[in-house]
């Protein structure tokens, strides 16, 4: 429980790191295009400025007359365009810059030019002195457009990077997760199967002495159901053989056998339908995952309520509900209830559902969630098949 909430607190720290980042690219990017177009609004001022002063000085200077053409010359990349005081505009003094020659000699397309210019930008008024005034059109530069939608741009480049990093290292570490329980099981199987060896051979011994004593036969139905969980255990990690099975077979003989070692104070339920069910499955790793989630079931009841299992079919779908009166679960704990290593009980080791979700998933194809779950009335477990 405390691995999960330091794991989760984790995650959050990684969210907020990234957050912050993100912001903080989108507000320094932001600054610069900011800085960059208060610095072409000042070259714009400052070509106002020169066309003003060559009309007001009266004075033959070559320098002062060289001015305008030597500022006009150097801007290369922002759009502007010089008009008289009635908005037309001053092509043939070459009063422009960075306008497309097409657009120039279209009088329709050179005014709607302007008129964005001018939503982009007030008109920067030129005042000389025989009040023939002047007005500048200008716009952005075209790396300053460009620039604009940068921030947003980076920003989304990043958390696609953060993204994908994320779910790449988390890729690794489920399939390093899958080989540790695949390994674990393997080994678990090869741990039973010694003293189950023996045990199968003891066996014999005993039926040689009484063949038909009740203890021999409940012995033999144990050590066929250790050898089943032997077997169970080993095709852990392994490609399970799914055959078209009879469903309600595999049900019944699951429910046959809980029911009998379930404590006698909870009311155990089966539902089938009435006709025969055809579902690839593998019935031992099948059996397994009805278990589980009867065992759950049980010690969410303590050993007293009711227990009811439903199989029925939805459109292509078969469905199975284990359904209990148990204590139910918090909102949280539905959410962590099939991740590894969680579990509600002192003792638990949260194995079960993370391998019942497994065998559903990845064995069957199909899927397994908490369909329903209130606190102090119970929980409902649902598993859904694709039929034949």
């Amino acid at each position: 429980m405390r691995k999960s909430i330091l794991s989760r607190l984790n995650n959050w720290i990684i969210f907020v790191v990234m957050t912050a980042l993100v912001v903080a690219i989108v507000i320094a990017s932001t600054s610069l295009i900011n800085f960059l177009r208060k610095e072409e609004i000042k070259r714009i001022n400052l070509l106002s400025k020169a066309i003003r002063i060559q009309q007001e000085v009266k004075s033959p200077d070559t320098d002062v007359l060289d001015l305008l053409p030597e500022i006009l010359n150097i801007n290369n990349t922002i759009p502007f365009i010089v008009t008289d005081k009635d908005k037309k505009p001053i092509i043939d003094l070459g009063y422009y810059r960075n306008i497309p020659e097409s657009t120039l000699k279209d009088p329709q397309k050179l005014n709607r030019l302007m008129m964005d210019m001018e939503k982009n930008y007030a008109p920067i008024e030129i005042k000389v002195p025989d009040g023939n005034n002047q007005f500048v059109y200008y716009d952005n530069s075209r790396l300053l457009n460009n620039l604009r939608y940068s921030p947003y741009i980076l920003g989304l480049f990043i958390l696609l990077y953060f993204g994908f990093s994320f779910w790449f290292f988390r890729t690794i570490k489920k399939t390093d997760e899958g080989y540790l329980w695949a390994g674990l099981a393997k080994e678990t199987a090869h741990q039973i199967g010694t003293p189950l060896s023996s045990m199968i051979g003891w066996m014999e011994i005993m039926k040689m002495d009484n063949p038909d004593s009740e203890g021999v036969h409940e012995i033999e139905r144990d050590i066929e159901r250790l050898r089943t969980i032997s077997e169970r255990f080993s095709k852990i990690g392994s490609v399970p053989e799914l055959n078209d099975l009879n469903f309600n077979e595999t049900i019944s003989e699951n429910y046959d056998y809980l029911k009998t070692r379930i404590s006698k104070k909870i009311d155990f339920s089966l539902h089938l339908p009435t006709y025969v069910i055809l579902v690839p499955h593998n019935k031992i790793l099948m059996s397994w995952v009805i278990e589980n989630l009867v065992k759950n079931a049980v010690d969410a009841m303590k050993g007293e309520g009711t227990l009811q299992m439903y199989i029925f079919e939805r459109n292509k779908n078969i469905l199975v509900e284990v359904k209990d009166s148990g204590s139910g679960m918090t909102k949280q704990q539905a959410r962590n209830a099939f991740k590894p290593g969680y579990s509600t009980k002192k003792r638990g080791w949260g194995l079960g559902l993370s391998l019942a979700r497994r065998v559903v998933h990845e064995y069957h194809n199909g899927d397994i969630k908490i369909s329903q779950t209130e606190i102090g009335k119970g929980t409902t477990f649902r598993i859904t098949i694709k039929k034949t």
